[in-house]
């Protein structure tokens, strides 16, 4: 069991960080630009203006860890990436000691071919950490393993619960999709540190048999701030905070390799894979969004990483999408949804909903396989923003008989 303490900072340290944009009953409207009509197939094209208002961080909250590990993380404040076409990022300072860095997987690019689109969403899965509980006049918490669950995309109904492989003992906050809205992969808690798992979706929305990544030895602490499969469901991409700075690494899911890159002292907060495999975007503080090559030989992330967007000021940058071209990616810097060229331009404002009240500082979300619908979450309701034209709804996640995890939930489609 943990202390009263130790689980009060672990929430605290989660709910400033993982948390996603507030709550926002009912539906409405955004406002969105530009206004005309799409057929769906991808995002609205970008208007040769620069949006308005607030850039992006100069840094974000810290990232909670499990209660029984949480590395240091100095506070950003090494200079933003210089502006797109100029030389690769900066990493920012490192501290003594860099980590040690995997290289079993020689091809990290993902160059099968794309699990097929189906459509606009039928269903969403939520992850959540393991509920705390705490028996009357006691300090010390039971935890309760919470496992990930499948939802109905229109009314949030829970469908079914996402069987935990042997090893794992309950979800770890994050999950992510190809674009097939059948194809997901998830992380989670075991004695050995954070395991992923990928899980595949019957038409009616039910869970298979889940598939363990197999251990490489290469322990994961547990952060894991940052999730993204792969489009053809091969890899999958993750940053953690590791005794000596930030890494980010892809996984083969059939083996287990892995190739990591260092990060510094950055804190990644925001991955997404290109459509054709062989560029990571990445979101980092302080430097902004940028692009991976996965193709490169270099092993400092942001000696391989192109810059798109600075990052200067808040509200913070925290999560990004590719559209499903690859021609451009989505993000967010507060609440407020941008889009900008994969190759680099002007960015432009796609929509920016009114932050309710409650609402954190960031919006971490997830767009579906169409490019059109983008999703988020905040005190267990379903967000759903049409980005074509700016309608918004809101649906109640039901748990179902599962016990209520230590947070609202994420969740991915």
């Amino acid at each position: 069991m943990l202390s009263r303490a130790a689980v009060a900072m672990s929430g605290l340290l989660v709910l400033a960080c993982l948390g996603g944009c507030g709550e926002q009953p009912g539906s409405g409207r955004v406002t969105l630009l530009p206004a005309a009509a799409q057929d769906g197939a991808g995002l609205p094209s970008a208007p040769p203006t620069p949006p308005s208002g607030p850039t992006g961080p100069s840094g974000t909250p810290h990232l909670a860890a499990p209660p029984s590990e949480a590395p240091p993380v100095r506070p950003s404040g090494s200079p933003p990436v210089r502006p797109s076409g100029s030389p690769p990022m900066s990493s920012p300072m490192t501290p003594p000691g860099k980590p040690a860095l995997v290289s079993s997987l020689t091809e990290a690019a993902a160059t099968g071919e794309a699990l097929p689109v189906t459509g606009p969403p039928r269903f969403f899965v939520a992850a959540n950490l393991p509920a705390a509980r705490f028996p009357e006049g006691s300090k010390e918490a039971v935890i309760t393993p919470v496992p990930p669950s499948v939802h109905d995309a229109g009314t949030g109904r829970f469908i079914a619960a996402v069987p935990l492989p042997p090893g794992v003992e309950s979800s770890w906050k994050l999950g992510a999709a190809a674009p097939d809205n059948r194809t997901f992969l998830f992380s989670g808690t075991s004695p050995a540190g954070t395991r992923f798992f990928r899980v595949r979706l019957g038409d009616d929305g039910r869970p298979g048999a889940p598939e363990l990544v197999p251990d490489t030895g290469a322990r994961v602490p547990g952060v894991v701030p940052a999730l993204a499969l792969s489009h053809d469901g091969s890899r999958f991409a993750f940053a953690d905070l590791v005794p000596g700075g930030s890494v980010v690494s892809v996984v083969e899911v059939a083996t287990g390799r892995r190739r990591d890159w260092h990060a510094g002292d950055a804190l990644v907060t925001g991955l997404s894979w290109a459509p054709d495999g062989r560029s990571l975007a990445v979101v980092s503080s302080p430097q902004g969004l940028g692009v991976l090559d996965l193709t490169s030989p270099a092993t400092d992330l942001f000696a391989a990483t192109r810059p798109l967007r600075p990052a200067s000021g808040v509200p913070p940058m925290t999560s990004v999408a590719y559209t499903p071209d690859g021609d451009a990616l989505v993000y967010a810097v507060g609440h407020a949804v941008e889009r900008i060229p994969a190759d680099g331009g002007v960015p432009a404002l796609l929509a920016k909903p009114e932050p309710p009240k409650g609402a954190s500082l960031a919006m971490r979300f997830d767009v579906d396989g169409t490019g059109r619908h983008l999703l988020f979450t905040h005190a267990w309701r379903m967000h759903r923003l049409d980005l074509r034209d700016g309608t918004t709804s809101s649906v109640r996640i039901d748990r179902g008989d599962l016990p209520r995890g230590s947070v609202s939930p994420d969740a991915a489609w």
